[in-house]
């Protein structure tokens, strides 16, 4: 079987979760690291290949089929023009961009050149978020009326001794609910507009700790989001869905989504709807869907490989990057206003 050629950008924590993924599939081939430290150098060479401190000399020397940038933030968009310009395929982690502005840039150029761009909102390739769409689009909720989640959760104290964790922009709105916005915009739609409030009453640093946004979708669907690093709860998706081993599962629901014709909880896909009479007299019949388990980073880099390929179409493109990005950064600076922001389309 001929692989898959993937050069990788920054080999830092996300970028090893990638090279773990690759280096255990058996139609994809690392081929080349760039990361200007020692510590990604010593990493290519343990690995057995090339090490570039400078990810142009990359990609000009090695020709990957597709590159991974999982840089810190403010070097994504730059760095995947250059692919993009090379007619290399990327997948940028999210977010995709510091600003939307920046965002846009890769918009246009993934327009320009009609190469593609998936970005690294790894959810949406999470086969329980695959199947609640699928019950969404079906129509078996009806129309949907709201949507609650619950993102709560207690970071320890030595994840804050990082003076930029304490910082305006290093909490949890723009670091853990962009990946809450992300998966209600794949299961709900398009947001019209946003308003939150946030507080520091816990730790009091400068950044929020706890927040709660509420949604309107173009839909007319209203979805309310509880979010805090600082409460002792187990009622978050990334301890209850099971997609890394780091974290405890708990036997808990994170996401719930209430319709016209019936309500769905995630992530373990219980739908309750009437079979008869629909009213709330009446009885509720539980249905349980149980879908394969399966890792969203091995899945995301397979869909990226068939992305490369032409087989598909990228199931979050830049534009998907640029408005979940702009979402969230609306609801940051609605909790910092106290103003109902409206969102461009």
């Amino acid at each position: 079987m001929t692989k898959t050629k993937i050069a990788l950008f920054g080999a830092g924590v996300i970028g090893r979760t990638h090279i773990d993924r690759i280096t255990r599939s058996d139609n994809l081939a690392l081929v080349a690291i760039a990361d200007p430290t020692d510590a990604g150098k010593r990493l290519a060479d343990s690995l057995g290949v090339r090490w570039f401190a400078e990810h142009r000399a990359l990609l000009d020397e090695i020709r990957p089929q597709g590159a991974i940038v999982a840089t810190p933030n403010a070097l994504h968009i730059s760095m995947a023009v250059d692919c993009l310009e090379r007619g290399v395929a990327v997948l940028v982690e999210k977010p995709v961009a510091d600003t939307v502005a920046e965002a846009q840039l890769l918009v246009e150029a993934q327009q320009r050149t009609g190469v593609p761009v998936l970005v690294g909102h790894h959810r949406r390739h999470n086969p329980i978020n695959r199947r609640a769409r699928e019950i969404v689009q079906s129509g078996r909720l009806g129309q949907v009326v709201t949507a609650s989640v619950m993102a709560t959760f207690l970071k320890p104290d030595a994840y804050f001794d990082a003076a930029w964790r304490r910082q305006q922009g290093g909490g949890p709105i723009l670091i853990n609910l962009i990946h809450e916005i992300d998966m209600l915009r794949f299961l709900l739609g398009e947001i019209e507009s946003v308003q939150a409030m946030r507080s520091s009453a816990v730790r009091g640093f400068e950044v929020e700790d706890t927040a709660a946004a509420v949604l309107k979708f173009t839909s007319g669907a209203l979805a309310s989001l509880v979010l805090s690093d600082a409460a002792t709860s187990p009622w978050c998706w990334d301890f209850c869905a099971g997609e890394q081993d780091q974290y405890p599962r708990q036997n808990v629901q994170s996401h719930f989504i209430a319709g016209t014709h019936g309500s769905l909880s995630l992530p373990d896909l219980s739908l309750w709807n009437y079979r008869g009479e629909r009213s709330w007299h009446a009885e509720m019949t539980l249905e349980k869907t149980f879908v394969h388990r399966a890792d969203p980073y091995t899945r995301q880099l397979q869909h990226f490989r068939d992305v490369i390929d032409g087989k598909t179409a990228s199931l979050c493109s830049a534009l998907d990057g640029l408005r979940t990005l702009q979402a969230t950064l609306a609801v940051s600076d609605a909790a910092l206003t106290n103003a109902r922001i409206t969102l461009s389309t």
